[in-house]
């Protein structure tokens, strides 16, 4: 798997906006799906879909919000960018507590669908037990 992929396509062309709508919605379940899609269109890692609203999403924050660690992970090492929502829900508390000590008014931001920390470290599980006790003493 490749690490943090350099992006070289053409700059002026745009996603198709049902791919990475698609691509956004199998994030949240659906693996063998999201690596087919990844392996023909690499640049759908950092691809956002807006569901309206600013209501933007990727495919690492879909996997996210419902726990699904495998693909999270899989985007990850494809080079998509983490967030503290992702390190939240992965139970990274070192990741969470430095960007909360660095910006206090990330503990109440909300991610996609209006989802909070607090959302990403439940879906978490035991992994992210750590992350969800720090964050509801805040």
């Amino acid at each position: 798997m490749q690490k943090n992929k350099d992006f070289a396509g053409d700059k002026d062309a745009q996603l198709e906006p049902a791919l990475v709508q698609e691509f956004v919605r199998f994030s949240h379940f659906n693996f063998d799906t999201v690596k087919k899609m990844v392996e023909s269109t690499p640049e759908l890692v950092t691809a956002s879909w807006d569901w309206g609203g600013g209501d933007f999403e990727t495919g690492l924050g879909a996997a996210s919000h419902v726990g699904n660690k495998k693909i999270a992970l899989y985007l990850l090492e494809q080079g998509a960018r983490p967030d503290i929502f992702t390190s939240a829900m992965l139970g990274q508390l070192d990741a969470v507590k430095s960007l909360i000590d660095s910006f206090p008014y990330l503990k109440d931001c909300k991610g996609p669908h209006g989802l909070s920390l607090i959302h990403h470290a439940e879906k978490g599980g035991d992994e992210a037990k750590t992350v969800l006790e720090y964050l509801k003493i805040l």
